[in-house]
């Protein structure tokens, strides 16, 4: 296993125009609209997110050199994220059993 994310049938590392239109290719069978590899990588991280996936493991995924940046750029596009984590917060108010 080479470790890579895409490479070719014998596992060497792709020339990048020829991964680009493997993505087209790929994309326009699947009835997408053209995306962009940064597209796919901004997805991947904001569904890792919205999963719940420890932003640590999300900076380790992107290369990110620190936490700060990928918080920075990705949880403030996630609403659900803000209000999962308000939930959880509010959860921790005690409560009278009186209710």
């Amino acid at each position: 296993m080479s470790g890579r994310v895409f490479t070719g049938e014998r596992g060497a590392p792709l020339n990048p125009p020829r991964g680009l239109c493997w993505l087209r290719v790929i994309a326009n069978d699947a009835g997408l609209l053209p995306i962009r590899l940064h597209d796919l990588r901004h997805c991947a991280a904001t569904f890792a997110l919205t999963a719940g996936t420890d932003i640590k493991v999300v900076q380790a995924m992107l290369g990110h050199k620190n936490q700060s940046n990928t918080a920075d750029i990705y949880t403030s596009v996630l609403p659900e994220v803000a209000f999962e984590a308000a939930e959880r917060t509010a959860a921790l108010i005690p409560r009278s059993s009186n209710r």
